[in-house]
């Protein structure tokens, strides 16, 4: 029987998600609707901008399109690939043809087969406006159809994450497509795939519904239907998951001790690639142009408190730029609890010699710091760095802005002295990390914003793409985080998956499970509790 606050929580459920979540939740039918059906309910925060990640950007449509599209090549959050869409496929020795060897029998959700025509159109029309993709289009020289169920992707020079870049891309169908304005075309809204799931409805404000796949190539999918209720209130998502109501929400980090002592929560923090929480020097700013004032600022981030209080305890402090899992591209060089150890009276020493001595008032001068209000966990760091800097004369004006302000201030006008954000490391060094450190005078978006171009660093971004050998690949990294600990102008502070999904286990067991693919729930393997 459902307690008065679970009945409150069990409203908000129904007002978004309809009467469907709540009679998979109230124990009448075996997890759905009064029909039986097996139904997942996942809780999202806000209306998507598209399901389609190939022409819309951000964490919602790539959750969305992981359920619905398939690409050709998996990349599990371990950076491992197997085939997807493609069964095999061969790099030429000169790494300027990729032969790709098609499954057959596989059929987009509305029935048309799926053939290799469908593969040279998305290369040649689709992935080049896609982020990651645009990469691979810069050098694309056509995609070769040599029957239905062989393409060679031709390159007019080698590309080193090539693998990895066609495994985030998702294919799309020519037939829905071809023709038509690719932004503009409501199948962004309304995606026609390959994968395990498939749209059914889209009601603004209210809900999102999927369900699935009966011909799906991959396996039996054991869900028939799967509700995304629309739930803003953080406190309503973390009350319908505890009660519950809903299988699969993202929690705040300060719910997270609550997760870890209710034996049917569990965070997934191995759903998809690591994230970390970094920091971001503005090597313009009158204050930070000496990269020994940058490295002292940073030192003075106690990174292991900050991972206990600000992030919960979840994750670990950094100890260099790339997470240990990339062992291959990992820099043996770089320490960062040697190079730069908060050492308080050695950091006050650096700061003095800069000719930065404390004022009357004991301070050396004000920051400006910039980070996005939403994200709860980034907005604590700020707050425990702003005590941690006072230590050593330094103090901060935080500058709590949405997403939208926070990406114009900070990377299109420059106005701001240190930023924290929270970001994902991404499928490739050269397709994630990089970007942080190489030259960005075009004022991009989610890149560098510290005004530095260093020709060193370049040199070795330029050098890891030269080439798919990864013995190669992984010294010019190496080059690259040496130069980046000299400078110090970007760095992580931890590593966090905390701002993961978080499951209620009751009713739908496996939903942990490890697969071949980021952000895709197991939907052929998890099965309904009893």
């Amino acid at each position: 029987m459902q307690t008065a606050h679970q009945r409150r929580f069990g409203l908000t459920a129904m007002l978004a998600a309809g009467a469907l979540a709540l009679s998979a939740c109230g124990g009448g039918s075996a997890g759905g609707g009064g029909d039986g059906d097996r139904v997942y309910v996942q809780a999202i925060a806000d209306d998507p901008m598209g399901l389609n990640a190939q022409l819309v950007s951000g964490a919602t449509p790539s959750m969305f399109s992981a359920q619905i599209l398939d690409p050709l090549i998996f990349i599990s959050k371990d950076f491992e690939l197997s085939p997807g869409l493609a069964e095999s496929w061969e790099l030429s020795e000169d790494e300027l043809e990729l032969t790709l060897h098609l499954r057959e029998g596989v059929k987009w959700h509305d029935g048309e087969p799926f053939t290799a025509e469908d593969v040279a159109f998305n290369f040649e029309e689709i992935v080049p406006l896609q982020s990651f993709g645009a990469q691979i289009g810069e050098r694309l020289e056509g995609a070769e159809v040599v029957d239905d169920h062989t393409v060679i992707v031709k390159l007019s020079e080698p590309y080193g994450p090539l693998l990895e870049t066609v495994a985030a891309q998702f294919m799309v169908p020519k037939h829905v497509y071809e023709g038509t304005d690719y932004v503009t075309n409501q199948a962004n809204m309304e995606p026609i795939g390959t994968g395990p799931m498939k749209f059914a409805s889209y009601d603004s404000g209210e809900q999102i519904t999927l369900e699935g796949n009966e011909d799906y190539w991959g396996g039996e999918v054991q869900v028939d239907r799967a509700v995304y209720p629309i739930m803003t209130d953080p406190n309503s998502r973390a009350e319908a998951l505890f009660a519950g109501e809903v299988d699969q929400a993202s929690l705040d980090v300060s719910q997270q001790d609550r997760v870890t002592d209710d034996p049917n929560t569990m965070l997934l923090e191995d759903s998809n690639f690591p994230q970390d929480v970094t920091v971001m020097f503005n090597a313009q700013s009158e204050y930070l142009e000496d990269p020994e004032v940058r490295a002292a600022v940073f030192s003075a981030l106690d990174r292991q408190a900050i991972v206990d209080t600000a992030l919960g305890g979840i994750g670990t402090p950094a100890n260099g730029f790339f997470p240990e899992n990339m062992d291959w591209a990992l820099s043996p060089n770089v320490d960062f609890s040697e190079d730069f150890p908060r050492d308080v009276e050695a950091i006050n020493e650096t700061l003095d010699e800069a000719g930065f001595e404390r004022g009357s008032d004991g301070t050396r001068f004000t920051l400006n710091v910039r980070y996005i209000n939403e994200l709860s966990d980034v907005a604590a760091t700020v707050e425990m760095a702003q005590s941690m800097l006072e230590e050593v004369g330094i103090d901060i004006e935080m500058q709590g802005t949405s997403g939208a302000v926070f990406t114009e201030k900070v990377y299109t006008e420059s106005e701001f002295d240190v930023a924290f954000l929270r970001s994902t490391v991404g499928a490739d060094p050269s397709i994630g990390i990089v970007r942080w450190y190489e030259c960005n005078d075009r004022k991009a978006a989610a890149a560098n914003p510290s005004g530095l171009c260093d020709p060193e660093i370049d040199e070795a971004a330029a050098d890891a793409l030269a080439t798919t050998d990864q013995e190669e690949r992984g010294e010019a990294f190496i080059r690259l985080q040496d130069r980046a600990e000299e400078l110090m102008y970007y760095a992580p502070v931890a590593w966090f998956n905390g701002a993961f999904p978080t499951v209620n286990t009751s009713r739908w067991q496996g939903q942990d499970e490890p697969g071949p693919m980021t952000n895709r729930m197991p939907w052929t393997t998890m099965t309904l509790a009893e």
